[in-house]
């Protein structure tokens, strides 16, 4: 045995503060009689299930592994349209016009001008804007309607100065194209 300080270290045992402690073996406790707690709490005759209270259930699920339970999926919102919808397609030839309109009023009142992304259409309602593709060369735009026309042969729409410019029409003055009337 050594001592050192208050805590004597045995070899079959620790005494802290006076108070030993020594390992147990079940063959040393033959002779002494144990009452399990449940006994003093649980009815001796019939073995009947105990509802538990959602507190207990609580306190006893707490202290035991947490069961890990599925947790509830979110269900992704519906994807919206990252641009304006495409409500119909047409296609055909293009024309633009200019120079000699500038100044004047277009049907639907505005003074036409150099530069515009407008055009001309024979039926769709002043206000709606049409992605336009030149499919000679690729090159897209999209413009408001604000004019009536074209009125030759089967062209399907007239361009102002600024969408010739940027679907490069400009000097062959037609070209083919496809139309998608936007919402």
């Amino acid at each position: 045995m050594h001592r050192s300080g208050s805590i004597t270290l045995l070899l079959t045992g620790l005494a802290v503060s006076g108070v030993s402690l020594y390992p147990v073996i079940a063959s040393d406790l033959g002779d002494f009689e144990f009452t399990d707690p449940l006994d003093l709490v649980l009815p001796q005759d019939d073995a009947k299930a105990i509802e538990l209270s959602p507190s207990t259930r609580d306190l006893e699920t707490s202290i035991e592994e947490p069961e890990l339970l599925p947790q509830p999926v979110a269900r992704p919102e519906p994807s919206k349209p990252a641009g304006p919808v495409v409500v119909s397609t047409y296609s055909g030839e293009a024309s633009w016009y200019g120079p000699g309109f500038y100044g004047n009023r277009t049907a639907s009142g505005e003074v036409f001008r150099p530069g515009t992304m407008t055009a001309a259409h024979r039926t769709l309602p002043f206000g709606t804007k049409v992605r336009v593709t030149n499919l000679w060369n690729g090159r897209r735009a999209v413009v408001r309607i604000n004019d009536r026309g074209p009125f030759v042969g089967h062209r399907v729409i007239d361009l102002g100065h600024g969408a010739a410019k940027e679907l490069g029409l400009m000097t062959s003055g037609v070209a083919q194209v496809k139309l998608e009337v936007l919402r």
